[in-house]
């Protein structure tokens, strides 16, 4: 799928009415849909793509549709998208020498996504090949591993203010990874939990059944057995949606303690089936307020098969200034500070 996206990038390339121009090879973090017209769809939070080049310009071609995008060069953020529509955007400005530009999806697409088109160098400049780097994280989750809403400085915010002001490049996955010199993948969807959502909404949906999607508000296609992506650290958060509100009647557990059963098989099964995945990969398991002995308890449980195969970490204390109480930068820095700790210690 990868070779087919890069293969469809450089017909456009060629196909340009433009000045003759190469397309860069991008190293592309998170999961990926190509498209017959060349495009490469995307949905899940926190997707990136990074082309390194030398030369003094570069143009980047996007399709935001309903989403954010940052476009970013050499670290430094030099426009966000908010519009849907294909554009093409050059940057003329650039010192001579070596640079890294890089696309970043900001909101999350529960349902829809974004499309990238392509990075392109003119005559006279070269493509590099991509960055790459010594480590591999996937973060599984919900709104917070998304950030939802983490740019608000209120708690009270409407669903367009939810959606603009939600931004995964500032949350814990992003921030460890930049630390550890790692690239990423997160798949996280805002109220999704091991058993059960928030409210008890869409039932039979939890994080678990959406996980092998490419695109998460569609359930085809799935991930390609054959997916290179090997992390070697994988952490989950999970359990908020799940003990966040009262069982109600009707729903599939009599009380709260069956609830909490359930949660802890299935989450020591979710673990597993990851594990038969990427046997490679050790895991760290977020404990909240509210979960946190369920979340040591499937810790000792899947280590008792294998020993040292997952690490709880408690992680508490939060000012949940964010959107409907959701953590801010401030407590998405503190998560990463508690993770950091906890992943120095399982990295080889």
């Amino acid at each position: 799928m990868r070779s087919l996206f890069l293969a469809a990038v450089a017909a456009l390339a060629l196909s340009s009415s433009a000045v003759a121009q190469t397309a860069l090879t991008p190293n592309i973090g998170g999961r990926v849909v190509a498209q017959p017209d060349g495009a490469a769809e995307f949905g899940w939070p926190g997707v990136y793509f990074e082309g390194r080049f030398t030369g003094r310009s570069i143009e980047v071609a996007v399709d935001p549709q309903a989403e954010h995008l940052a476009i970013s060069i050499d670290g430094q953020v030099r426009t966000e998208l908010a519009k849907p529509g294909a554009v093409r955007l050059s940057f003329d400005d650039l010192g001579p020498g070596e640079h890294v530009v890089r696309v970043d999806k900001l909101t999350e697409s529960q349902s829809g996504s974004a499309r990238f088109l392509g990075f392109f160098v003119g005559a006279g400049d070269q493509a590099l090949p991509p960055p790459r780097r010594p480590h591999r994280i996937e973060f599984i989750g919900d709104s917070h591993t998304v950030g939802y809403g983490v740019r608000s400085a209120k708690r009270s915010c409407t669903q367009a203010e939810i959606h603009d002001l939600t931004d995964t490049s500032q949350t814990f996955g992003p921030i460890l990874s930049r630390r550890l010199d790692a690239d990423y993948r997160i798949v996280a969807f805002s109220g999704r939990g091991v058993v059960r959502n928030y409210g008890g909404s869409s039932p039979g949906q939890p994080l678990p059944a959406l996980y092998s999607r490419l695109i998460p508000g569609q359930a085809a296609p799935t991930v390609d057995p054959a997916d290179p992506w090997r992390p070697e650290l994988i952490v989950i958060g999970l359990g908020t949606n799940d003990f966040s509100t009262p069982v109600a009647s009707g729903e599939a557990w009599a009380d709260e303690a069956a609830l909490h059963a359930d949660y802890r098989k299935t989450y020591a099964g979710f673990i597993r089936d990851l594990a038969r995945r990427q046997p490679q990969a050790r895991f760290l398991l977020i404990a909240g307020d509210s979960f946190a002995a369920d979340v040591e308890d499937v810790a000792r449980t899947v280590d008792a098969e294998t020993p040292g195969l997952a690490t709880s970490v408690r992680i508490t204390g939060m000012a949940l200034d964010a959107c409907d109480w959701h953590p801010s930068v401030a407590d998405q820095k503190m998560m990463a500070d508690r993770l950091e700790a906890a992943a120095r210690t399982v990295l080889p």
